[in-house]
């Protein structure tokens, strides 16, 4: 809930499904999870160049580099690590 009463969903004139016209593809959301350190980030970029190749726009949201800005605030204590997913969520 908005901690302000003049606070408003502003919907956009682009739709989801303009946007998904233009770019000749639908969105989707891939999230690799994993130990540290076991390649999640090698896969990705993989995925995103091969996708590139294809002629399809992808974008990585690395957690690291997520960490060095949006989520620069936060720790990895249970609460904090929770926030960090959050807000890479709502991002994606």
């Amino acid at each position: 809930m908005p901690k302000s009463k003049h606070i408003y969903w502003h919907e956009g004139r682009v739709t989801k499904e303009d946007r998904e016209k233009l770019l000749k593809q639908k969105g989707v959301v891939v999230w690799l999870t994993g130990l540290p350190a076991s390649g999640k980030s090698t896969i990705a970029r993989e995925l995103e160049w091969r996708l590139y190749n294809m002629g399809k726009l992808a974008y990585v949201l690395d957690g690291d580099n997520i960490r060095h800005g949006l989520n620069s605030d936060l720790g990895f204590s249970p609460e904090d690590r929770k926030e960090n997913i959050r807000r890479i969520g709502e991002v994606a």
